[in-house]
C-alpha cells in the first residue's frame, strides 16, 4: 500500500505540472471549457484505484461512482455556460448550493474538492484516504503555483464550493437506501433451475437487496428490466439446455484471443470492477482525444448515473429470477468435471450486470461524444495488454461477450443485459437534460 500512495502521488505532481490555467482575476471566472481534464483525469484514477485497494463488488463501486459522478458535475456545472444542474432531475435531488454571482471561481479547484470530500465520505480504507489527501494537496499547490497562480480568495471560493457540493452529494447519498440494504439478510429460495452457491468458496449470494436501493436517472429499479428468461429446462432438445451446453462447447474450443478477452473484461475481485472500467475508459479517451474539463465532466456524470441504475435495476432482476448458474447447470446435467475459465461470481446469473452497465454506459457516451476510436490499456494493469475499439459500441459488445468466453453467463443473460442497459441510457436520456 505504502508504494501505492507514493507511486500515485508522484503522478498527481505530474499531471498538475502539465495542467493549465487561463488567466484569472478575481471578479472573472473563465468557461469550464477553457481548462484541460487534468484535474479530472487524475481523480478518475483516483477512483479508480480507491476501488481496487479497498475491495469492493461492483454494485458497491458503481454507486460510488454515480455519486463522484454527479459531485464532480455539479461542481463545474456553473462554469458549463450551455449545461444545467442535475438538481431537481435526479431522484429526490431537490436543490444544491449556487456560486455567488459576479464573483470568480477556478472551476478545477472546485472539482478537486469536491472529489476529495465526496471520495472521503465513501470510503474508509486509511491508505486510500492518505492518496486522497495527497492528491488534494498536489493541485492546489499546483494552482498557487506559477504559472496559475490562482488568487488565495478565488481558490478559496471555489473549494469552499466544491466542499459544499460534496456535503449536499452525501446528504442525498445517505437517503438512498444504502444503510438498511447493504448486505441484508437472504435466505436464497431453492429450486430445480434456482440459483445455488458455486465453487470454489461457495460464498452466499451478493448483495441481495441492492435492487431496492433508490435509483438515480430511471424512475424505479423495475423500469428497465431484462423481462423473463428462456425457460428452464434439463431436456437436451430444450432451448435452456442449448443455452447451458453452448457455454459448454465455445469453452472447449476457445481461442487465444477470446482468452484474452474473457480475462481483459473479467474485471474481478482486486481490480477496479466492471464500472470502474468504464471510468477508466473515459479517463483514456479524454487524454487521447484531448477533451476539455467540460466534456469530462458530462461524460463521468453520465457514466455514473448509467452504471448505478443499470447496477439497481440489474440486481432487482438477479434476485426475481434466481436463475442459476451455468457451472452448476453443466455440472449437474452435461459434464461433472467441468469449470470455467473465470470464477463464477456469487450471484444470480440473470441477467449479466456486466453487460448492462456496458450497454449503459456505452451508450450514454457514444451520445455525447458519438463514435470515437479509443485504445484501452486496463488489461496492462493485470497482465492481459491493450484492445482497441471504433466505437463504445464495440467496446460494450466485447464486454457481454467476454462473459460467454469466461464461462459464467448463458448467452441470453449477455444480450438481454446489454438491451436492458441501453433501454437504461434511453430513459436517463428522457429525463435527465444536461444542456439547457
Amino acid at each position: 500500500m505504502k508504494s501505492w500512495i507514493q507511486t500515485g502521488a508522484i503522478a498527481c505532481l505530474a499531471l498538475a505540472v502539465t495542467s493549465t490555467t487561463p488567466a484569472q482575476q478575481d471578479g472573472q471566472s473563465p468557461p469550464a471549457d477553457r481548462y484541460n481534464a487534468d484535474v479530472a483525469s487524475a481523480w478518475a484514477d483516483q477512483l479508480y484505484d480507491a476501488v481496487r485497494f479497498q475491495p469492493q463488488p461492483p454494485m458497491v463501486a458503481s454507486r460510488a461512482i454515480g455519486y463522484w459522478g454527479v459531485a464532480f458535475y455539479e461542481s463545474v456545472v456553473p462554469g458549463m455556460r450551455e449545461h444545467r444542474s442535475l438538481a431537481g432531475q435526479l431522484n429526490a435531488l431537490t436543490k444544491l448550493p449556487k456560486v455567488n454571482q459576479g464573483v470568480a471561481y477556478h472551476w478545477p479547484s472546485a472539482a478537486n474538492a469536491a472529489s476529495a470530500a465526496v471520495l472521503r465520505g465513501l470510503y474508509t480504507n486509511a491508505g486510500v484516504l492518505a492518496s486522497i489527501d495527497a492528491l488534494e494537496q498536489a493541485f492546489i499547490d499546483d494552482f498557487a503555483s506559477p504559472p496559475k497562480q490562482v488568487p488565495d480568495a478565488v481558490a478559496q471560493r471555489s473549494r469552499n464550493f466544491g466542499q459544499a457540493i460534496a456535503a449536499a452529494v452525501l446528504a442525498w447519498a445517505a437517503q438512498d437506501g444504502f444503510a438498511e440494504y447493504n448486505n441484508c439478510p437472504y435466505t436464497a429460495p431453492v429450486g430445480p433451475g434456482l440459483w445455488e452457491p458455486t465453487p470454489p468458496a461457495f460464498a452466499p449470494p451478493a448483495q441481495p437487496c441492492w435492487g431496492r436501493l433508490r435509483t438515480f436517472g430511471i424512475v424505479f429499479p423495475g423500469q428497465c428490466t431484462a423481462g423473463p428468461h428462456i425457460a428452464f429446462s434439463t431436456d437436451p432438445s430444450s432451448a435452456f439446455y442449448a443455452a447451458a451446453n453452448e457455454v459448454y462447447t465455445v469453452s472447449q474450443t476457445l481461442t487465444a484471443d477470446q482468452i484474452n478477452i474473457a480475462q481483459f473484461w473479467a474485471d474481478g475481485p482486486g481490480t477496479g470492477t466492471p464500472p470502474g472500467h468504464w471510468v477508466r475508459i473515459l479517463r483514456q479517451v479524454t487524454q487521447q482525444h484531448g477533451y476539455d474539463l467540460a466534456v469530462a465532466a458530462e461524460g463521468y456524470a453520465r457514466i455514473g448515473l448509467g452504471v448505478a441504475d443499470a447496477f439497481i435495476a440489474c440486481w432487482n432482476d438477479k434476485y426475481t429470477y434466481n436463475l442459476l448458474r451455468p457451472i452448476t447447470y453443466i455440472n449437474d446435467y452435461i459434464d461433472a468435471a467441468w469449470v470455467p475459465l473465470i470464477v463464477t461470481p456469487p450471484f444470480p446469473s440473470y441477467s449479466s450486470g456486466h453487460s448492462s452497465q456496458s450497454g449503459a454506459a456505452s451508450s450514454l457516451l457514444t451520445d455525447l461524444l458519438g463514435d470515437v476510436t479509443f485504445t484501452d490499456d486496463t488489461g496492462t494493469l493485470y497482465g492481459f495488454g491493450t484492445r482497441s475499439f471504433t466505437s463504445f459500441t464495440q467496446a460494450s459488445d466485447e464486454a457481454a461477450v467476454s462473459r460467454l468466453y469466461g464461462g459464467i453467463h448463458y448467452s441470453f443473460d449477455n444480450n438481454m443485459g446489454l438491451a436492458a442497459g441501453r433501454e437504461i441510457s434511453d430513459i436517463i436520456l428522457q429525463r435527465v437534460k444536461f444542456r439547457k
